[in-house]
């Protein structure tokens, strides 16, 4: 039996699915590398893009030659990534429900997206899917928080988190160890979103799952308050170009064969 998604992914990612295209950073140059190391991505590879979104990871898994099938249960979500990349195919399905055949893929990668179905359920579909000895690779982009004025934005969006799952609060990690799969193996790699701050900041997070489902007026009083923090800010105030500091972290696992 499938989970339903979380209201702030039904509501926040179909009506801001085209925010989330334009907010979101790129991942950075170096997880091709660890694609292919990791997760042993070749041309001759079949990897599932599962919680693809619009697709902001297709440019990193398209580097690797790899055969990609993207996941996403969101209508508005398919709808970007189909006009995105025409060329790939993005089916409806769920974690814990792919519509892909058992043992049939080499790698399962959820990028920025497996906080939203962090469960034992969803771990069995991955395993189903993947043949012997197949990887998943889960990989996030994280804000910086050790940079005082990123710790500043992130508090102010905290505030209107509720009960939403997120990769900050660690409780993903609960379902490893994981039956089926070996350890988990940990990379961290320094990143960067750089550009207007409307869009690097603002943009970025005004396309969070919570804050794209608030009502129109509460979402305006949000942006004031991250307009004028940023106007507060020495380091941004009156700056054409900003970079926001992100920490990619990405984590490896075997299916045992």
């Amino acid at each position: 039996m499938t989970t339903p998604l979380h209201p702030s992914a039904a509501t926040g990612f179909d009506q801001g699915a085209a925010a989330y295209a334009r907010g979101r950073p790129d991942y950075p140059p170096a997880i091709v590398d660890w694609l292919r190391e990791a997760l042993a991505l070749t041309p001759r590879s079949r990897v599932v893009d599962l919680g693809a979104g619009t697709g902001k990871f297709v440019p990193s898994l398209l580097a690797t030659g790899a055969d990609i099938v993207a996941v996403e249960p969101v209508a508005g979500m398919r709808a970007q990534f189909a006009a995105e990349y025409p060329q790939l195919t993005v089916l409806d399905g769920t974690a814990e429900a792919m519509p892909l055949a058992d043992a049939s893929v080499d790698a399962v990668v959820c990028a920025t997206a497996f906080h939203w179905f962090a469960t034992a359920a969803a771990l069995a579909e991955i395993r189903r899917v993947l043949r012997p000895g197949g990887r998943l690779g889960l990989i996030w982009n994280v804000r910086d928080e050790r940079v005082p004025w990123v710790t500043r934005l992130a508090d102010l969006v905290r505030s209107y988190a509720g009960d939403t799952p997120r990769q900050a609060d660690d409780t993903w990690r609960r379902v490893f160890p994981a039956e089926g799969f070996g350890p988990l193996q940990q990379t961290e790699f320094a990143h960067s979103h750089e550009g207007p701050a409307e869009t690097v900041i603002v943009g970025r997070l005004l396309s969070t799952s919570f804050i794209a489902a608030l009502p129109a007026a509460a979402r305006e009083e949000l942006t004031q308050r991250i307009h004028a923090l940023i106007a507060a800010e020495p380091e941004l105030a009156g700056s054409d170009r900003v970079a926001m500091p992100y920490r990619t972290m990405a984590y490896a696992t075997q299916k045992i064969a």
